[in-house]
């Protein structure tokens, strides 16, 4: 009796305990924003200092990075925009506040994506050198200036392409190849549906999915057929007119950059082999305690019983995907789209926009 009494109250104290610990770490959490000594080398970038919509973005003098052995001194002349960015500021889902901070932004940096010029080079780096034209992805690039170690996801910009679309390259790109090529495995031959191909994501998809020989259905909005179509798709949906769930074609492949469909649909029109790659899906309003991870764990669940692979996917951004996104648009097998520019002071109005869901491609601020 006394044993079950004890167990009793353990079962009792643990959650307790887990509820007085998030709530102790909750008030803890805090940043360094208004107690930081000014800036003895003054750079602009984009701080928020607390969670909320885009109001909460500021442009501010903050102090300029100096690279280590093994890192280089970037200044940034366009840096994209993407979902990720209004995640962190938003902190939605709340889930993912458990590792940024559950009060308030440790990092009060944003942006990833960059391009720009080598202005200085620690004495360990040998891989670039003072003047060299790069691209790659490195957190707080809406500024000035950013520091990337050189071997990570960061390489030579190819002449043909600008600064303002090779700094829309680093998310939505490694999102687009390692989507396909490893959660996807697609294969030449094979057919692939990428939802939401007018995207950011989805720009990029149609091009990979092209390159690597397989037969590309996209799906978009009317408006953006003919794009979609230019950028190299053998057959295009237009989802105010038809749903891509209810037509007699079994894909290998759907890259979900959308998820407004749900898995049994989506199961539907999939080979019984095949493989469902959500990527995304959802605006800032859509689930602010699990927002896009609804599907995933449903997709969890329902994967055990089914022949078909179904899941989410991150991508994780490294130097060689970098260097190979370089080569496919070195040689224009692929080209990042641009829908529109912002300066940095802008930076807000372009949150905005991308947070509407209507982007065709990418939304890019710029530095010059």
């Amino acid at each position: 009796m006394q044993l079950k009494r004890v167990f009793g109250w353990i079962a009792l104290a643990i959650p307790l305990v887990a509820i007085l610990a998030v709530a102790v770490g909750y008030w803890l959490s805090d940043n360094d924003c208004g107690k930081a000594a000014a800036p003895g080398v003054p750079m602009k970038a984009i701080v928020y200092c607390d969670y909320g919509t885009a109001d909460v973005l500021r442009l501010e003098d903050v102090e300029k990075p100096v690279p280590g052995d093994d890192e280089l001194l970037v200044r940034v002349h366009a840096a994209g925009v993407n979902p990720l960015d209004w995640h962190y500021m938003r902190g939605t889902p709340y889930l993912m506040r458990l590792s940024s901070g559950l009060r308030k932004p440790q990092d009060t940096r944003l942006g990833v994506d960059f391009a720009g010029t080598v202005e200085a080079v620690g004495r360990n780096v040998t891989r670039f050198r003072p003047g060299d034209q790069v691209f790659g992805g490195r957190s707080g690039a809406l500024a000035q200036y950013v520091v990337a170690k050189q071997d990570r996801a960061v390489a030579l910009k190819p002449a043909n392409v600008s600064f303002e679309q090779a700094g829309a390259v680093a998310i939505a790109a490694t999102t687009a190849l390692q989507g396909l090529r490893d959660a996807g495995r697609l294969e030449a031959g094979d057919k692939v549906l990428i939802n939401g191909a007018s995207g950011g994501v989805g720009t990029f998809a149609v091009q990979i999915a092209r390159a690597m020989g397989a037969e590309v259905t996209g799906v978009c909005s009317t408006r953006n057929v003919e794009l979609v179509r230019s950028l190299g798709a053998d057959h295009v949906i237009d989802y105010t007119r038809d749903d891509y769930t209810s037509v007699d074609v079994r894909y290998d492949v759907i890259l979900d950059n959308v998820g407004n469909r749900s898995l049994a649909e989506n199961r539907r029109v999939l080979e019984p082999d095949g493989r469902y790659v959500l990527i995304g899906g959802g605006g800032p309003e859509a689930g602010k305690w699990l927002g896009p991870m609804v599907k995933p764990l449903q997709a969890l669940v329902t994967a055990p019983f089914v022949s078909q692979d179904m899941g989410m996917f991150l991508a994780k951004l490294t130097r060689e995907d970098m260097q190979r996104l370089a080569e496919l648009m070195s040689s224009g097998t692929v080209l990042p789209v641009i829908d529109r520019r912002y300066a940095l002071s802008e930076a807000a109005a372009a949150i905005r926009y991308l947070e509407q869901g209507r982007a065709r491609g990418k939304v890019v601020v710029t530095l010059e």
